[in-house]
C-alpha cells in the first residue's frame, strides 16, 4: 500500500472492521454482519468489496463457487492514515492545534491526561 492517505466511506471501514475480526469471510457473511446496522442490499456489498480489492483494500480467494474474502491493509495503518490526514487537512499539520482542540471540545477523564502526559514523555525521550 502506497503512503496516499486511505480514504474510506463509513461503509468500506464498516467492512474493513468486520474482516479484521473474522480474518477471511465470504460476501455472505459480511452482508450478514452488517445487517443489524444497515439495510444493505448483497448486490451492494459485493459490489463495494470488489472496488475495494480494485483499490488494494481487500483480497480474494474462490472456494467452490464462493470468493472469500481478507483485509489487505492492518487496522493501524488505516488510523494512522486517517489520524494523519486529518491533522494535514484540518490543522495545517499542528499535532499541538489538533490535541488543543481534542482537549477543549471533548470530555476528558483524569486516566486520559495521565495517559497523554505519560505519552508525551515517551515521545520526549525518542527525540533527544
Amino acid at each position: 500500500m502506497s503512503s496516499k492517505p486511505l480514504r474510506l466511506g463509513e461503509l468500506q471501514l464498516r467492512i474493513l472492521e468486520v474482516l479484521w475480526e473474522k480474518s477471511e469471510t465470504s460476501v455472505a457473511q459480511v452482508h450478514e454482519s452488517l445487517k443489524p446496522e444497515r439495510d444493505l442490499a448483497y448486490t451492494t456489498v459485493a459490489t463495494m468489496l470488489r472496488k475495494m480489492e480494485a483499490r488494494g483494500l481487500v483480497r480474494h480467494r474462490e472456494e467452490g463457487r464462493a470468493f472469500l474474502y481478507r483485509a489487505a491493509v492492518q487496522a493501524d495503518a488505516v488510523t494512522r492514515s486517517a489520524g494523519d490526514h486529518l491533522v494535514e487537512r484540518l490543522f495545517e499539520g499542528s499535532l499541538a492545534s489538533a490535541v488543543s482542540h481534542l482537549l477543549t471540545t471533548r470530555e476528558v477523564s483524569r486516566d486520559e491526561l495521565d495517559q497523554l502526559e505519560k505519552l508525551i514523555k515517551q515521545a520526549k525521550r525518542r527525540v533527544k
